[in-house]
């Protein structure tokens, strides 16, 4: 086809398709033709993203902080933006179920081998000096992670582990999430107040996170998963990629938590608070958690396991090799 029957051939398709949406091309072409020319700082808003790292102290590290956490939400952006595919998702096509399993655990993996940053990347007088400008603002207040956990798997086994047993998908989500398990991590042991960072943090969040709760009940990663026929419940591909998930989500990310707040907040065996006011020593670890997304998938002695021998790593690295 030569280039202008080629450029009339575009021409009429365009107008096809507007025509069909009661749209007028002329006046689309004028917009074209008014329109400047794209440019890569414009389509990413690159001089806005270079402006949102705005420290409150002077201490340089800050800086380094605040950008690792900027960046941490935009690959919760990624995980969630696979995860809600798989949830609209009506074809039950594997393929399809593999990929977006395989992208979010990129995402993770991502996530946690550039923990580094955190870990190794800052000093630590600067940071426990300029984390009292944070206060009460703690990671937390997460609330793109608390959706990536609803998406993935039913509130029920969101319920902290010492009450998961008292409740199932019966009960309303309303009463599933008044027992979900991070805000143990938030509330006074003692006294059983919660602390000014779950206070926020439930006040901004919590009508969205039942809101989401209640759209997905049913329709949840795992949910997915159960759904399938039997032979691509057992397709072995599938399940390693759910089980990495589960790993990269439940295991290996919070443990690169554990491994910051122990560098930063523990010194001769005392721990520090955390901003938040968190009990990170008790909230962190996931075999005190046991969240796992796709329970069915392991066997007991797995479940009874879930994450011990990482968590003697953190604590006792003098015992490993």
């Amino acid at each position: 086809m030569k280039k202008d029957e080629l450029i009339e051939s575009q021409i009429n398709k365009l107008e096809e398709k507007f025509k069909n949406s009661g749209q007028d091309l002329s006046s689309y072409l004028d917009g074209l033709l008014y329109q400047r020319y794209l440019t890569y700082w414009d389509y990413i808003h690159l001089d806005t993203l270079l402006s949102l790292q705005v420290p409150r102290t002077h201490f340089p590290d800050e800086e380094i902080f605040i950008m690792y956490h900027q960046i941490t939400e935009l690959y919760f952006k990624l995980i969630l933006h696979e995860e809600k595919q798989i949830v609209d998702d009506k074809s039950q096509d594997l393929d399809f179920f593999i990929s977006k399993a395989n992208r979010i655990n990129s995402y993770f993996q991502a996530l946690t081998s550039s923990f580094s940053i955190m870990i190794n990347g800052m000093e630590r007088e600067q940071f426990l000096r300029y984390r009292m400008a944070l206060l009460p603002a703690s990671g937390f207040q997460s609330a793109q992670y608390r959706m990536l956990e609803i998406y993935a798997t039913p509130m029920e086994n969101l319920v902290h582990h010492t009450e998961r047993e008292k409740y199932s998908n019966e009960d309303s989500i309303d009463e599933l999430y008044e027992h979900i398990y991070w805000k143990k991590g938030a509330t006074d042991k003692k006294t059983g107040e919660k602390t000014l960072t779950l206070k926020q943090f439930e006040y901004r969040y919590t009508p969205r996170l039942i809101r989401i709760a209640n759209q997905v009940n049913g329709t949840t990663i795992y949910e997915k998963y159960l759904s399938l026929p039997k032979s691509y419940q057992e397709n072995v591909t599938l399940i390693e990629a759910l089980k990495n998930l589960d790993i990269n989500a439940n295991v290996n990310w919070p443990l690169m938590h554990m491994g910051s707040a122990y560098r930063y907040l523990s010194k001769d065996k005392a721990a520090v608070d955390a901003t938040g006011g968190t009990n990170w020593k008790n909230y962190l670890p996931p075999s005190f958690q046991k969240i796992i997304f796709f329970p069915t998938l392991y066997t007991e002695t797995e479940l009874d396991n879930w994450g011990k021998q990482w968590v003697e790593h953190i604590f006792n690295p003098e015992n490993n090799d």
